[in-house]
């Protein structure tokens, strides 16, 4: 079964990788910034050695975000980011192909322990199964 790994964050966050802290987020270091490249490079290694990795991507901060609907009179409207009531958005994400929930929530478990600066913001690692066929809804 192929499921969404997911992992969420805020353009305070981003920033907070740049040296730049805020009330919610520390300022990481460049070692500490190494260090969550190693882990997550790790894991994407063993991933596609065990062939269970399908994708996996960063994504670029909420700042770059762009949302695209219809206005009431059917027309595009267009509006980049951020957005000030958008909280956490999908960081990036890896599809995996795994045997089992019990396998992916595993990995999901090994995501959760990345390392990250003392009092920097925890969030969940999402996980959603991606349906195969119209009758799985």
């Amino acid at each position: 079964m192929k499921y969404l790994v997911m992992v969420q964050g805020t353009q305070a966050d981003y920033e907070a990788m740049r040296g730049k802290a805020s009330a919610n987020s520390p300022a990481w270091s460049e070692q500490e910034i190494q260090a969550m490249y190693a882990f997550m490079s790790a894991i994407n290694d063993d991933l596609a050695e065990s062939g269970e990795m399908v994708d996996g991507q960063g994504l670029a901060e909420p700042a770059k975000v762009r949302h695209v609907g219809l206005g009431p009179d059917g027309k595009a409207v267009i509006t980049d980011g951020p957005y000030s009531e958008t909280k956490e958005l999908l960081a990036g994400y890896w599809v995996l192909d795994c045997a089992s929930l019990e396998r992916v929530t595993e990995i999901a478990e090994r995501i959760a322990r990345c390392p990250q600066p003392a009092g920097a913001p925890e969030y969940p690692v999402v996980i959603r199964p991606i349906l195969d066929g119209a009758g799985d809804i």
